[in-house]
């Protein structure tokens, strides 16, 4: 099986909440990119778009992407590379490196949902997200804007999985099942 499910897709999916639960389930480390560059940078990601840009954020990420996909540390039990769950950005795939530095090391699993209910969790969430302030829009105009944007990257992605009426517990096995089928064909010789 690969060493690593890269969990991607747009704000709102769910990638932080299911990306630790997946992790638990597998008994692998949680790495979240945004938490990289965060800690790397020593501000928010909201503030570093504020104070620096969109354009230098897309550095510090592609920065922290490159890092986690060198990682030449080994597995204690079965020696192959280290397993991971890594959780981008989403805006990560967007990016030509990000994308095939991704796909080098492992599966990426790319959670959507519907806009609308991308729109009612960014609008019930606390977190502060610069990419939709972008405009002055309503939040389900630039949702969709954004998404559009972004579809051919998203596209890309070796499986999506739609979270849009899941629960966290069921999104997990979802995205475990999506990333387990997936990563089983990608390492079995062809018939």
């Amino acid at each position: 099986m690969t060493p690593k499910l890269i969990l991607t897709g747009f704000m709102a999916t769910g990638k932080s909440s299911v990306g630790p639960m997946v992790a638990r389930r597998l008994g692998w480390e949680f790495v979240d990119v945004d938490h990289v560059i965060v800690a790397r940078a020593g501000k928010p990601v909201a503030r570093i778009f504020a104070d620096h840009g969109e354009a230098h954020f897309r550095h510090l990420e592609r920065e922290a992407v490159a890092h986690l996909t060198s990682d030449q540390r080994r597995c204690p039990h079965c020696h192959g590379p280290h397993p991971e769950v890594i959780s981008t950005g989403g805006g990560a795939l967007v990016d030509d490196s990000n994308c095939a530095a991704l796909k080098r090391v492992g599966v990426i699993v790319c959670l959507t949902a519907r806009p609308e209910v991308i729109a009612a969790r960014v609008e019930r969430s606390k977190t502060k997200r610069p990419k939709l302030t972008e405009g002055g829009k309503p939040t389900l105009e630039r949702v969709k804007e954004l998404m559009r944007e972004r579809a051919d990257a998203y596209a890309r992605a070796d499986v999506q999985v739609d979270s849009s009426d899941l629960t966290v517990e069921q999104l997990t096995d979802h995205v475990i099942a999506a990333f387990g089928a997936h990563a089983a064909r990608r390492v079995l010789p062809p018939a």
